[in-house]
């Protein structure tokens, strides 16, 4: 096996070991989404993108090469001579069947390198999700607790306003009896009034009849005190 294709098998053995790490299913996405936030990680993603299609370029160019030494070795021409030669048989065949080798090396490492990189973009993708899910969650459930508070201040408003209103009910009631009480009071007064009234009429009737009484009395009593000294002078 030439250098190159030592290298790609090197890499294909590595793919297989990343990928089987990145399906342990005991191994949150959350965590892995912790390890690719690594500074290193962080460094490494400006040349990300870079390397990721250079890899694939090199490996689609390898599994190009792969496929026409298969073809090379698997025409009919290559067979024809193969068959009147034994050692060159040998030799076409182990030649077809190292380019058939390179051919699965270059093709699955292309397919788990694909396979690599969708399975990383997909852990973050979860990763985030279930971020966001526990964010939502979150607001959710405050929400939730919002509303059950103003569930409960309404209860309570609500209370407070039946409360309210009996209350209002019970002095409306109250001052209606004080308002009946005090108009029947008021009634009384006036009653009281009118015969005060009537009483002060009838002693400033009575007032006046004495005072003309006594008057007439009095003309009376001068008149009698006239008459006597005339009496005295005609004795």
């Amino acid at each position: 096996m030439s250098l190159q294709w030592t290298a790609v098998a090197f890499f294909l053995y590595a793919e297989i070991v990343v990928n089987l790490i990145l399906c342990i299913p005991f191994i949150s996405a959350h965590r892995w989404r912790v390890v690719f936030r690594w500074r290193i990680w962080g460094w490494l993603s400006s040349y990300w993108n870079k390397a990721f299609f250079a890899m694939i370029t090199v490996l689609v160019v390898l599994f190009i090469d792969a496929v026409r030494e298969v073809q090379k070795y698997s025409a009919p021409q290559s067979t024809q001579d193969a068959t009147v030669n034994p050692n060159l048989y040998d030799n076409v065949h182990m030649k077809l069947f190292r380019a058939q080798r390179n051919l699965y090396i270059s093709g699955f490492s292309l397919f788990l390198w694909l396979t690599m990189c969708r399975v990383v973009t997909l852990l973050n993708k979860t990763a985030i999700t279930l971020e966001n899910s526990a964010e939502l969650q979150a607001q959710v459930d405050a929400a939730l607790k919002e509303a059950k508070q103003h569930q409960e201040k309404e209860q309570m408003f609500k209370k407070v306003i039946s409360e309210g209103e009996k209350s209002m009910a019970a002095t409306k009631e109250q001052l209606k009896l004080e308002l009946e009480k005090l108009s029947s009071q008021l009634k009384a007064a006036e009653e009281d009034r009118r015969k005060s009234n009537a009483e002060v009429e009838a002693m400033k009737r009575q007032a006046k009849g004495l005072a003309l009484e006594y008057d007439r009395l009095l003309r009376e009593h001068h008149q009698l005190q006239n008459q006597r000294p005339e009496d005295k002078k005609d004795q």
